[in-house]
């Protein structure tokens, strides 16, 4: 992504975890860590995957660490697709190897976003996240859990009007019992072709608030 992108790999629960590492700038205050996950393995997803590419350049701009990484079974990281269960695993571990301590951001697409919402509930209250962005969340294909609501006000969910892999109809159904606003890009798809640019100012003036 830039000169001060590091790609190293690290013990998973199912063997080796291939990941990207972004900085901010040169000189620039860390404001904490955000891990990034990928949309679905079994359908191409990767951490190299253009959505969360511009999720990282967004956290990265707004001086924030960016962790991509490739789930179980994808890259170089070893294992098979676990259907969920084990992803998730691989993102507690990316976490408690990473960024044990200081702020902390989660954040997914598509089926990525599904395991960010797990590992939200899974830390709260212990390690509570303190930014959460949710983009194209996989509400119509699995189960995506509701967030606490204290993480509420922390959190932006983006999807696109005519997303055609997972209905917009789907994540209102999901939001609206937890009163969850959903940012909707007019005439987004749910790769946001030629929307990307707009995707990135959302996430960024979300770190900023």
């Amino acid at each position: 992504m830039n000169l001060r992108t590091r790609r190293y790999q690290l013990a998973g629960p199912a063997g080796a975890l291939e990941l990207l590492r972004d900085e901010p700038g040169e000189g620039a205050a860390v404001r904490g860590t955000a891990v990034i996950a990928h949309p679905h393995p079994l359908f191409g997803g990767t951490m190299e995957n253009k959505v969360v590419q511009t999720l990282a350049r967004a956290f990265v701009q707004s001086g924030w660490r960016s962790l991509r990484f490739n789930f179980r079974g994808v890259g170089a990281s070893q294992g098979e697709h676990d259907e969920g269960r084990g992803e998730l695993e691989d993102m507690l571990r990316i976490i408690e190897s990473e960024a044990p301590q200081g702020a902390l951001a989660l954040a997914g697409f598509s089926f990525g976003a599904f395991v960010a919402a797990a590992c939200v509930a899974r830390l709260w209250p212990q390690r509570p996240a303190d930014q959460i962005v949710l983009v194209g969340t996989a509400a119509s294909r699995f189960g995506v859990p509701a967030l606490p609501a204290e993480a509420l006000e922390r959190t932006l969910v983006v999807h696109g009007e005519q997303d055609d892999t997972v209905p917009l109809a789907a994540v209102m159904d999901w939001a609206r019992p937890q009163q969850l606003p959903v940012t909707v890009v007019p005439g987004g798809g749910h790769f946001f072709h030629g929307q990307l640019p707009l995707l990135k100012s959302l996430v960024a003036r979300h770190l900023r608030s």
